[in-house]
């Protein structure tokens, strides 16, 4: 592995360079960077990161950013000028990783196609984020996350039956992305490591594919059974009793269990434990065959009792219910504060910042979050100075070239 300055985790030791913009790639580098990694996220000198201009807003600045980029190495580099391209694979030569997401063909024609990165580096990993992958007759074509989520399935699935799809109202296939990219990288340097060829990966990430992938069950059971996957609003198609149910003060819970022992449960909660017995109920496929049954009787309990008995209720009988939180709800729930899974954060602008905390939790080398996202290239003289060795001067005249 690549000499860094080490942070703390498991990937401590790697270093990684991250071109890519607004979320899936960034989102796949800083999780990276979470668990030790140093990610050097190179932007356009002037231009940067369009996320930069993605709102919540706090003073001008976007809050979004903070989250996306957090623990990396900021820096600016214009890869299209030949000087550019030039220091890049400078930086290419002692790195680990690329993460890019340029129309897939960019790369090559600014001189930086696979064989380049690779005579720079032949055990780089680089990570090709993409909508539609590198190949075939969309492989071209722009995209964001709602595209890829109605053409990866999951768009035609989310909402009720007699109304149009519905998107979640957050890009979730670019998130999904990130975490196939984190995935797919350290796969790919277990390979890199444990083999005894000079040879890199190349990782070709289709964002439509990624969110196909995580519906599991919906290829299959159209290629056996010849049964498309319509829209269901909030009930569940394998198993009942399982909606969104009201209670007395109006407020929503969510219901759920598929097997036997958690209907006992969810049904000694509401008071009715012999529904066990009832044929209708003595199997999930009988519970679902007979779910407009259940949700009269679940939802007529629960609309009745107040959101504290109901949870209360279902608490003592170990029922498996939950509230439907907002944010400020996530933050006071004695859970999440238990485990600190909303985290503060240092940040250059606000002194302090609050975000998610690490996922997953490593006992031995837990890692870090060292620092929500920077400003623009406010780590070039790390960059530059340090690890390429570039003076002063020559950091000044690359400025004045807008390369850096």
């Amino acid at each position: 592995m690549t000499t860094t300055e080490k942070g703390s985790g498991p990937l401590s030791g790697l270093r990684i360079l991250d071109i890519a913009t607004i979320i899936a790639g960034p989102m796949a580098g800083s999780l990276m960077a979470d668990f030790g990694a140093e990610v050097v996220k190179l932007e356009l000198p002037g231009v940067g990161d369009g996320l930069r201009g993605f709102p919540p807003f706090k003073e001008n600045k976007s809050l979004w950013w903070k989250v996306t980029n957090r623990g990396k190495r900021h820096g600016t580099l214009d890869l299209r000028k030949p000087d550019g391209a030039k220091l890049f694979l400078e930086l290419v030569a002692q790195s680990d990783v690329l993460i890019e997401n340029f129309r897939p063909g960019t790369l090559a024609r600014w001189g930086l196609d696979i064989d380049t990165l690779w005579k720079a580096n032949p055990k780089l990993v680089v990570l090709r984020v993409s909508g539609y992958g590198q190949d075939g007759p969309n492989a071209t074509q722009p995209g964001f996350a709602r595209i890829f989520e109605a053409m990866g399935g999951l768009t035609h699935i989310t909402g009720d039956p007699d109304r149009a799809p519905v998107h979640t109202g957050y890009p979730l296939a670019d998130s999904i992305g990130g975490i196939f990219g984190a995935f797919s990288i350290c796969a790919a340097l277990l390979k890199v490591k444990l083999s005894d060829k000079d040879e890199g990966e190349e990782i070709d990430l289709a964002l439509t594919e990624a969110v196909l992938r995580t519906l599991e069950s919906l290829a299959i059971e159209y290629d056996q059974l010849g049964d498309v996957r319509e829209r269901v609003g909030n009930k569940n198609t394998y198993s009942a009793p399982s909606d969104v149910y009201m209670t007395a003060d109006k407020r929503y819970v969510s219901l759920a269990g598929s097997t036997n022992r958690t209907f006992r449960y969810n049904a000694t909660a509401i008071g009715q434990p012999e529904l066990v017995d009832d044929e209708r109920f003595a199997t999930n496929a009988a519970r679902v065959a007979h779910t407009a049954e259940l949700d009269r009787i679940f939802g007529g309990w629960i609309a009745s009792h107040s959101l504290e008995e109901v949870l209360a209720a279902f608490h003592k009988a170990n029922g498996t219910i939950a509230p439907i939180y907002s944010i400020d709800q996530i933050f006071e729930d004695a859970q999440f504060k238990a485990r600190n899974a909303i985290v503060p954060v240092e940040d250059e602008d606000f002194g302090e910042v609050r975000m998610q905390g690490l996922v997953p939790r490593f006992r031995n080398a837990p890692g870090e979050i060292r620092w929500a996202a920077k400003s623009l290239g406010a780590d070039n003289d790390y960059i530059y100075n340090r690890l390429l060795n570039l003076t002063e001067q020559e950091i000044e005249k690359y400025r004045e070239q807008e390369i850096l």
